[in-house]
Parts: C-alpha cells; sequence; structure tokens
C-alpha cells in the first residue's frame, strides 16, 4: 500500500507543477486580436492548456491516493474525493474552453470584417462567461475538498498537521472570497487563491512521496 501511496503522491506533485507553469506561461490578452500577433499567442495558450489538461488526471490520481493514505472509514475522505472529482471536471470544461477555444474566436475577430466582428465578438464574450463560471464552480468545490481532507488530517495526524491548518484557512478564504464577489472582480485574488491550491496540493504530494515503507 506504501508504494502505491508513495506513487500517487509522485503524480499530485507533478500535476501541481504542471499547473504552476501553465500559470507561469499562460500568456496575457494583450495583442490577443492583432492579426501579427494572434496566432503566436493563441499557439502559445493551446500549449500550456494542453498541459494543464495533462495535469488533471495526474491531480486526481494523486487526490485517490490522499484520501486512502487518510483512510476511507470514519473520516470526510471519501466525499471529498467525489467533491474534488466533480471540481476537476468543471475545471477542464474552463480550461478547455480558454484554451483551445478562444484562440480559434480571436482569429476568427482579428481576421473578420467589421460587419462581422460584432457576432465574433459576442461569441467571444460568451465564452469568457463561460469560463468564469467553470472556474468559480472548480475554485470553490476543490476549497470544500481541501477542507475537508484537511480536517481529517489535524484530527488523525495522517500528515503533517500544518498541511491540514493552512488547508483549513486557504479553502475557508477561497469560498468567503467567491461568495463575496472578490474572486470575479480582482484577477489578482483569483491568482492567489489558484497558486494557494497548487501549493496545497504540491506540499501534500511531497509528504505522500516522502511515507515510509511499510
Amino acid at each position: 500500500m506504501s508504494e502505491n501511496v508513495r506513487l500517487s503522491g509522485l503524480t499530485m506533485v507533478a500535476g501541481s507543477v504542471g499547473v504552476f507553469v501553465t500559470l507561469i506561461l499562460h500568456p496575457s490578452e494583450r495583442g490577443l486580436f492583432d492579426p501579427a500577433q494572434v496566432g503566436s499567442i493563441g499557439r502559445m495558450m493551446i500549449i500550456v492548456h494542453s498541459l494543464a489538461l495533462v495535469s488533471l488526471p495526474l491531480w486526481f490520481i494523486g487526490a485517490f491516493g490522499l484520501s486512502r493514505r487518510i483512510g476511507w472509514c470514519g473520516s470526510p475522505s471519501l466525499a471529498a474525493l467525489i467533491i474534488y472529482g466533480f471540481g476537476l471536471a468543471a475545471l477542464m470544461n474552463a480550461v478547455v474552453i480558454d484554451g483551445l477555444v478562444t484562440p480559434g474566436l480571436a482569429r476568427a475577430i482579428a481576421n473578420a470584417t467589421p460587419d462581422k466582428a460584432i457576432g465574433w465578438k459576442i461569441a467571444f464574450n460568451h465564452n469568457v462567461l463561460l469560463d468564469q463560471a467553470f472556474m468559480s464552480v472548480f475554485l470553490v468545490a476543490c476549497s470544500v475538498a481541501i477542507v475537508s481532507w484537511s480536517v481529517s488530517i489535524v484530527r488523525s495526524a495522517a500528515l503533517a498537521r500544518a498541511l491540514g491548518v493552512f488547508g483549513c484557512v486557504l479553502g475557508t478564504a477561497t469560498v468567503i472570497t467567491q461568495l463575496t464577489g472578490w474572486l470575479g472582480q480582482y484577477p489578482h485574488i483569483f491568482f492567489i487563491a489558484l497558486t494557494g491550491q497548487a501549493i496545497w496540493f504540491f506540499s501534500a504530494g511531497m509528504q505522500l512521496f516522502r511515507t515510509k515503507a511499510a
């Protein structure tokens, strides 16, 4: 069992690194509608979001190992895994919309005549709203899962209690900022929340990987 848990930890670390790279290399939308830049920006968006898509199943495998390490009985780890899987499904939609659909819409806008560009811009704005909605679902679901795992960690000491405390604070704060609307209004808070979750999973993965063989 310990070897499986260590492997789960390694996949969780790999998934977290993939998310970190995606966040770092994600291109800005400046020049997205410039015919001279839309091609290169679009290709970079497809590359980084493809990396994010590869990272999602790695995160879920790691989450399965985390729930197994904490224990299925007498703890909310199973519920956390189910909620987290639901959140990852929403994140997958957000990644596809932002990284694979957006470049095509941007090219259509950049190359369209003024009368046709209006329709493409409406489609682009609708795309943005869908992306934001799916990301909101993911952040809340992931936060609830992190809090559930963290409570179990604090109670059972299956992993470092500091990780559990950090998860409780991070998850609760993320849900509060979402309910107050701050995540949608302030992009830097959204970035901090997503980065914080990636850090939590990276730390949890490292601790799972260091699990001693039975």
